[in-house]
């Protein structure tokens, strides 16, 4: 995933320390009810579509652009999935952050599905029962896309304290 300008200007001033982020991803559905994934470039691994809003971007926005950009698929915005705080991560540079995802599911409205930037070398849909790896995290978001269950969250553990 490329570096937005807007965290690279508050990299110089912070430099490595953990940072918290906002994060969106999105379950793409076609017709078909196949979802959309990506191989990316950095990893090699299938995944499904995310990425960081720009300041003042609407997180559903924030999907339908990172959808377009990643995969010149067009699509609009059904519902929330899940909200999920990440575990903190470290980049080899040394900087750490930490991702609030708020994941997607989408319906593709249109265009053709191709690596439409430099962040994946592969992108195709994929039928339910034909899926490649995946990780937890996408395949979490997958199955509560295709729920009938409410948004999901980490359930609060403990009990509250005045």
């Amino acid at each position: 995933m490329a570096t937005p300008d807007f965290i690279r200007t508050i990299r110089a001033s912070a430099g490595h320390q953990l940072l918290l982020l906002p994060g969106v991803s999105a379950v793409v559905l076609d017709d078909d009810s196949r979802v959309l994934l990506a191989r990316r470039a950095d990893s090699g691994a299938w995944a499904l579509i995310g990425g960081i809003p720009e300041p003042g971007e609407q997180p559903a926005a924030a999907a339908v652009r990172e959808v377009h950009e990643e995969t010149a698929v067009h699509c609009s915005v059904e519902r929330v999935v899940l909200v999920q705080a990440l575990e903190p991560v470290q980049f080899p540079n040394k900087d750490r952050c930490q991702f609030m995802d708020i994941a997607f599911l989408c319906r593709a409205t249109g265009g053709e599905a191709r690596v439409n930037d430099d962040e994946s070398v592969d992108v195709g849909w994929f039928s339910l029962d034909a899926l490649p790896e995946l990780s937890e995290f996408s395949l979490l978001r997958i199955k509560q896309a295709l729920s009938d269950e409410p948004t999901w969250f980490e359930p609060v553990t403990g009990e509250a304290r005045s």
